[in-house]
């Protein structure tokens, strides 16, 4: 019986492009949980049967145990001794996992594991991770029964037929060094950053009043990128400018007009430029020392790593580093460009230039110079790094811009350019350099005409100008009636760019080339730097602080070097010469003794620079406990705070809060406020500041209820209970005595909005939906005490405009069911809005008359008959 061979790729589009190129096409492909492509061939010279399938990124996630995830319970200095965990990071791959097990045909006999991974110490971790989780599962089964089961690495760079078969027929062992060092690196950025991070969100946040972040993070890379950002911005700040001058004589000859260079540069001292210029102006001519001519070249550029294809992309082409990172991965998983993480800049010995250039051959844009260079015979690349891990990032297939498009178009371009760049001969050129005397100062200029374009016809924006100059004879003078004397002044530097920061960070070995775009990413989004023109990153009143407090404090938490040692550290581990546990336990220590002196002197960190909450924000509504007016502080996190008690009430986000009718919550005597989205199809919610932040607490909350925000809504709402999801039975403002029916398009209810006159509507507190009522409709209200005797849902007392009545007879006020009463069912609108969370629904459309297929028949939605879910029949309340 023919072995069984089971090859699990990262993505699912590369498991099946492997499975393509190593059956020919000649395969089968059926439906697990995701695709399983089956073939028949050979494995290490015997015949084979071959499965290809793939997990959807990490296996497992690094995280704490659930003891450990209570901000408000775990003291951010026990995360430092904390266990940390290998949780499932993505539902799927159980999902396939089982799939694979529970089929006894897919799982029986399998007899090797091939892992085709990212060929970095990621890609390692998760072959380790992979290996495990899949044997663990075979084997606790007992379906492995054979001996000599084993676990093979594929190394590849490219997802090209070629690169897989070669990789395929030079299978290694995972690399556990290397997976290890990944753990080290991942416990270390965790247990630090999430203490620091919490300790400085909750401390900062219930303290001052003009902070503009929700999460005030810190992190081992993250904070020394910032460092660089903040220390440049202090050297613009603090720059005194000095004035200088220089001395430009202008020359004219056969048509040419030339303005000359003084050999001294500038000088600092009008003094010293007075006296040459009337030297200068007093000889009236300038004679010819000496016309030099020599050829000179402009090299070609070395094999483009990720480093620099991340600064080109930010400053030619205009895309963030995290931008343009996921672009070239996308590209890289379609075959067009081979492995986009590499630090290489020297193509391998074995690399075939000419094969490289026949994929381009036919392009539309670069053919006609790729065949050129064919033609004319390929050369050796141009000597690079080696950096050990990957050749260069090189295109691999022909891609147009209607196939790309876009951004994804741009880098491709750039990258196929730079290839051909790095594979052409040199830009050539003569520079011509006249140099001239006169009043005993020495002038010079120069020009260069190109001999031959070399590589900035496939980089134009390389190309060297042409400067011409007219012929001088040495010896000769010309007549110089004016020499300017130009004053200017020194000018401080200008602020990073994305593409000088990822210097900096490579330079001092902050991150690495897959995590430089995420640190430069996390600093843009946490507000401790803004995107400015021309790609420059401006520090922020936040980011200026927290770096000038940790350099109070500690400098070392802002200097890359204890990073950097990490690194060194980490490195070491990949390579087997330290112990992983060793190295992970020292470095926690180190930090352990900065985050105790850290947090005995937060208050002068931000003291000078922010606002306390008393003095921030503008009286809203009263507290429930003092009587008195609470704040509402609009910078991020939104929030109430009661200067009397001394308590922050957070709020929901990324909405507008005003009060709500001057109404308090009978439960706590807080005053209510509304909560809203805007837009036409925004929805609106009142909430109790207290009830929302204690829903375990107030008297509102059924302990034993289910009626909770969804995991979607709280990136909005946060993990409160506006008053749409209060369960009780008798405060006036919650879901049992606003709600009218059930949503047909999720497990929610509908809601009269009590703000959407004249457009009146119900809104669902869940996801999206929303029943427009009758535009003809005057008001609005849910009947105390009636309920429909078919499905539960409350009526509606619809009051029609006197002039414009659907009802007989002139009537204008019309009682029923907006389920099952076929005049509203006729008149009403159904459509979705702004959410506070996703749409759990169909994706129903809009239209008039849609609900009523699905009310009284049974079905789904909110006239559900005798099969009404009992927790929305608000009759038995």
């Amino acid at each position: 019986m023919a072995p069984v061979v089971l090859m699990v790729a990262e993505k699912p589009s590369i498991a099946g492009m492997l499975a393509s190129f190593l059956s020919s096409g000649r395969m089968s492909t059926r439906k697990s949980y995701l695709d399983v492509h089956e073939f028949d061939g050979t494995f290490r010279g015997f015949q084979a049967h071959y499965k290809v399938t793939s997990v959807i990124g990490h296996v497992y996630g690094i995280d704490f145990p659930p003891k450990y995830q209570n901000w408000e319970l775990t003291d951010p200095l026990d995360l430092f001794g904390a266990p940390t965990l290998k949780n499932e990071a993505n539902p799927k791959v159980t999902s396939l996992g089982n799939e694979l097990i529970l089929t006894v045909q897919e799982a029986r006999g399998c007899d090797s594991l091939v892992l085709w991974l990212d060929c970095d110490r990621e890609g390692e971790n998760i072959c380790f991770e992979g290996s495990y989780y899949w044997f663990s599962l075979f084997l606790s089964r007992d379906i492995f029964k054979r001996s000599g089961q084993q676990v093979f690495r594929a190394r590849f760079s490219a997802v090209s037929e070629k690169d897989v078969k070669t990789a395929m027929s030079s299978l290694v062992e995972p690399n556990q060094n290397e997976a290890l060092a990944v753990d080290a690196r991942q416990e270390i950025d965790l247990k630090v950053g999430v203490a620091f991070t919490r300790f400085q969100t909750r401390f900062f946040q219930g303290k001052y009043g003009n902070l503009d972040s929700s999460v005030i993070s810190f992190g081992p890379c993250q904070t020394p990128t910032l460092g660089f950002c903040v220390e440049r911005h202090t050297q613009i700040i603090t720059f005194v400018p000095k004035p200088f001058w220089t001395l430009h004589p202008r020359l004219s000859k056969g048509g040419h007009s030339l303005q000359l260079d003084w050999e001294r540069g500038r000088v600092f001292e009008q003094a010293t430029a007075l006296v040459p210029q009337k030297a200068v102006l007093k000889s009236g001519s300038l004679k010819v020392l000496d016309v030099s001519q020599k050829e000179e070249r402009k090299a070609r550029p070395t094999g483009l790593n990720t480093v620099n294809m991340l600064k080109v992309a930010s400053t030619a082409l205009g895309m963030g580093p995290h931008h343009a990172m996921q672009i070239a991965e996308r590209l890289y998983v379609q075959g067009y460009i081979s492995y986009p993480r590499t630090e290489s800049t020297a193509y391998p010995a074995s690399f075939d230039v000419k094969e490289s250039l026949l994929p381009l051959g036919n392009h539309p844009v670069f053919g006609d110079y790729a065949r050129s260079l064919i033609a004319a015979g390929v050369r050796a690349p141009k000597s690079g790094t080696d950096a050990g891990d990957h050749p260069p990032i090189t295109p691999m297939r022909s891609g147009t811009e209607s196939e790309l498009g876009g951004d994804a178009w741009r880098l491709y371009d750039y990258i196929s350019r730079h290839f051909l760049g790095s594979v052409s001969p040199d830009c050539k050129y003569k520079r011509t350099k006249v140099t001239f005397s006169g009043g005993g100062e020495v002038f010079t200029c120069s020009g260069k005409v190109v001999t031959s374009p070399g590589f900035t016809i496939a980089m134009p924006w390389m190309a060297v100008t042409d400067e011409n100059l007219p012929a001088f004879t040495i010896g000769e003078s010309l007549p110089c009636s004016e020499v300017e004397l130009y004053q200017g002044r020194t000018s401080p530097p200008d602020y990073l760019t994305e593409s000088d920061l990822i210097s900096l960070m490579e330079k001092h070995g902050i991150g690495t080339d897959a995590s430089i775009p995420v640190h430069i990413n996390n600093i843009c989004q946490r507000n401790y730097v803004q995107v400015q023109t021309g790609r420059r990153l401006v520090p922020t009143a936040l980011g200026i602080t927290l770096i000038r407090g940790y350099q109070t404090i500690d400098a070392d938490l802002c200097l890359p070097d204890i990073r950097s040692f990490i690194e060194q550290q980490i490195t070491l581990i990949a390579k087997g010469q330290v112990d992983h546990e060793t190295v992970v336990r020292n470095s926690l220590d180190k930090f352990v003794a900065k985050f105790k002196n850290f947090i005995e002197k937060m208050d002068a960190l931000f003291e000078a620079h922010f606002s306390p909450l008393a003095d921030s924000g503008r009286p809203l509504s009263k507290c429930g406990k003092c009587k008195r007016y609470m704040k509402y502080i609009t910078l991020r996190p939104s929030r109430l705070y009661c200067s009397t008690c001394e308590e922050v009430y957070p709020v929901p986000q990324n909405g507008s809060i005003k009060l709500y009718k001057e109404l308090a919550c009978p439960l706590d005597n807080f005053e209510l406020v509304l909560f809203s989205l805007g837009g036409p199809d925004g929805k609106s919610y009142p909430l109790c500041p207290y009830c929302y932040n204690h829903p375990l607490e107030s008297p509102a909350r059924d302990p034993s209820s289910e009626a909770t925000t969804s995991s979607d809504d709280q990136a909005t709402t946060g993990a409160g209970m506006p008053c749409t999801m209060c369960p009780h039975a008798t405060c006036r403002h919650s879901v049992m005595q606003q709600g009218v029916c059930a949503c047909p398009e999720c497990d929610g209810t509908l809601i009269l909005d009590p703000i959407s006159a004249p457009k009146w509507r119900l809104d669902c507190n869940k996801c999206s939906f929303l029943v427009y009522l009758p535009a003809n409709t005057h008001k609005v209200s849910r009947s105390e005490h009636d309920y429909c005797d078919d499905c539960g849902s409350a009526l509606l007392e619809v009051d029609f405009h006197k002039n414009n009545t659907p009802l007989e007879g002139g009537r204008t006020l019309h009682t029923a069911c907006v389920v099952c009463d076929e005049l509203l069912q006729s008149l009403v609108v159904m459509k979705h809005g702004k959410s506070f969370g996703r749409s759990r629904g169909r994706g129903r459309g809009r239209g008039r008359g849609r609900g009523r297929g699905r009310g009284r028949g049974g079905g789904r939605g909110g006239g559900r008959g005798k099969h009404q879910d009992p927790r929305m029949s608000f009759r038995d309340f």
